[in-house]
């Protein structure tokens, strides 16, 4: 299945009012504190002389991190308006981007003749994408890692949406990142929690390593407090 014209456009109407600079978009912090945690729980069960494929890339600030511990790093993102953003943030030409909508399972089985088995990076796409869509994510992962890749799955769990809303009820309001998130229509921390893991163990991936971790965001609450936001993670392969 494809994604819904409405979630599409939703995406693409956030980064395109989204500013360039870097942690303008309130899930866009630093390498330094997401992906420099998440890559020490994946490379010991992964091969790092596979490419990566950082699936939901945004600004591709993750994927350029990465690019640094891996032969080839490809950022993807279902919103063309996200892959604009980390084509011009890659000044360094360090990684590639291409818009793909990973329930297309033809685009997806075609990135995946072109580049083989891969690891994958996937940064909390699971649990804001449209319930209808959540297999066909997960199953692009399973596709893309083939035989020999290795997953590291990333997603809020549910009790994030108590921190989101505590931070939503500031005197002025959702401060503004958060704001820029309900104001487009998206959902964060929509997804069952037991439900994430079950999608991949119903497409035959076993979880070697998985345990639960915060996920930093660039916004604060009004009383100056860093929002981070409770999530699982998981290693996953064949």
């Amino acid at each position: 299945m494809d994604v819904s014209k409405r979630y599409r456009e939703a995406w693409e109407s956030y980064w395109r009012d989204t500013p360039d600079e870097p942690g303008a978009a309130i899930f866009d912090c630093a390498a330094e504190l997401s992906a420099a945690h998440h890559l020490p729980l994946l490379a010991p069960h992964a091969d790092t002389a596979l490419p990566i494929v950082d699936l939901g890339c945004g600004t591709g600030t993750q994927t350029r991190y990465l690019a640094r511990h891996f032969p080839q790093a490809v950022g993807v993102d279902l919103a063309e308006a996200a892959v604009g953003h980390a084509r011009r943030a890659d000044t360094g030409h360090t990684a590639h981007f291409e818009q793909l909508d990973a329930t297309d399972q033809d685009a997806v089985r075609r990135l995946h003749e072109r580049l083989g088995d891969t690891n994958v990076y996937l940064r909390a796409v699971i649990h804001q994408s449209e319930p209808d869509a959540r297999p066909a994510v997960a199953a692009a992962v399973a596709t893309l890692i083939g035989a020999r890749g290795r997953a590291f799955v990333v997603e809020l769990l549910s009790r994030a949406k108590g921190v989101l809303a505590h931070a939503a009820q500031g005197p002025d309001g959702p401060p503004p990142k958060l704001a820029s998130i309900f104001r487009h229509g998206l959902t964060p921390a929509e997804a069952d929690d037991a439900a994430i893991p079950r999608f991949f163990h119903d497409l035959g991936l076993s979880v070697p390593a998985h345990g639960e971790i915060d996920l930093v965001m660039t916004e604060n609450r009004a009383d100056g407090v860093r929002i981070d936001l409770p999530a699982q993670w998981m290693v996953l392969g064949r």
